[in-house]
């Protein structure tokens, strides 16, 4: 649990803070490798106006294809786990899709991106996901959200229509409806109390590490319990982040927004877990969404627990547009 004395708070959607102050800074590449291996390939970094932004590109591994569908694709975390936890997936997609390249990014607050000292809206991420496309010369790309990434991705598609192709939501966050949470944990009443509340919350109670996470990371696997913690203890401005995402990041009430991108005329796919409590597929076949598949058995963690069925759903779907467009 947190003190008032070790918690840091970030400013909050409309309330004045000091735009001045300095991200707070993210762990080294060394220390994260020290602990998960080098699973990702090296870490390249973006310098954004809120902070150093860590991302991780796989390159295709054969020529460009005269069917190269999907050519572009950036895949975008949920909260806590951070571009790691979407490794499995993208090495699967790799293997069926080896022309495509293929980027993760770390998004604020998380694995080797530094906190901003700013209010975490969507807009901010938006911006995020702006910069990265500059600099990688993407005038477009083929988005891959799960969870917050899943809105995030949404909400990206409903404000830059044009910057994206087409776009897979897993398992998204956004359509839970905030007056199913404590009011006064959302407002902040009580910072300490807040805070508590949303770590509580997003891991169903405490949150339980492997006793064999070690061995299983040596192993090659992605163990998303024991990197939690370890941002959880190593990012000072880790869990200020996950808190302000959940109140202003765009978490909730965001069904008038999937709508419009369900509306918005570019391809999409959402792939839900069954027993998944975030998001079901009524929700999203409410609100204009067609094609939305589901993988018996499992919930939110799809995107890790299920890593075949998800990456065989996204590749025909990749593959119906190459079709479509008559590549």
């Amino acid at each position: 649990m947190a003190s008032k004395q070790e918690m840091l708070v970030l400013p909050r959607l409309l309330a004045a803070y000091d735009s001045a102050k300095k991200p707070i800074r993210a762990p080294t590449e060394a220390a994260f490798t020290s602990a998960f291996g080098a699973l990702l390939p090296p870490a390249s970094f973006l310098e954004t106006d809120h902070g150093n932004v860590a991302y991780y590109s796989l390159p295709p591994s054969q020529p460009e294809s005269h069917n190269n569908t999907p050519d572009r694709v950036l895949f975008i975390h949920g909260v806590q786990t951070p571009a790691l936890g979407m490794l499995p997936l993208a090495r699967s997609l790799q293997f069926s899709f080896p022309a495509s390249h293929f980027v993760l990014v770390d998004m604020y607050g998380h694995g080797l991106s530094d906190t901003p000292f700013a209010p975490h809206t969507p807009i901010l991420f938006h911006g995020l996901i702006d910069a990265l496309l500059d600099l990688l010369g993407w005038p477009s790309a083929h988005l891959v959200g799960f969870s917050f990434g899943g809105a995030t991705t949404v909400g990206y598609v409903v404000s830059r229509p044009s910057r994206v192709q087409s776009f897979a939501i897993i398992a998204p966050a956004g359509l839970l409806h905030s007056s199913d949470f404590s009011a006064e944990h959302l407002r902040g009443d009580d910072e300490v109390a807040a805070h508590n509340y949303v770590v509580d919350c997003l891991e169903g109670g405490p949150l339980v590490v492997p006793a064999d996470w070690k061995q299983r990371v040596e192993k090659g696997q992605v163990v998303a319990p024991a990197i939690r913690e370890w941002q959880t203890r190593e990012h000072p401005g880790h869990t200020a982040s996950v808190v302000a995402i959940f109140r202003d990041g765009g978490a909730m009430d965001r069904q008038a927004e999937f709508a419009e991108a369900a509306g918005a005329g570019i391809p999409s796919i959402a792939v839900l877990g069954e027993l998944d409590e975030v998001c079901s597929k009524h929700d999203l076949t409410e609100l204009g969404f067609t094609d939305v598949a589901v993988v018996p058995q499992v919930g939110h963690g799809v995107v890790r627990e299920r890593v075949p069925e998800v990456a065989a759903l996204i590749g025909d779907f990749w593959r119906a547009l190459a079709k479509a467009s008559g590549a």
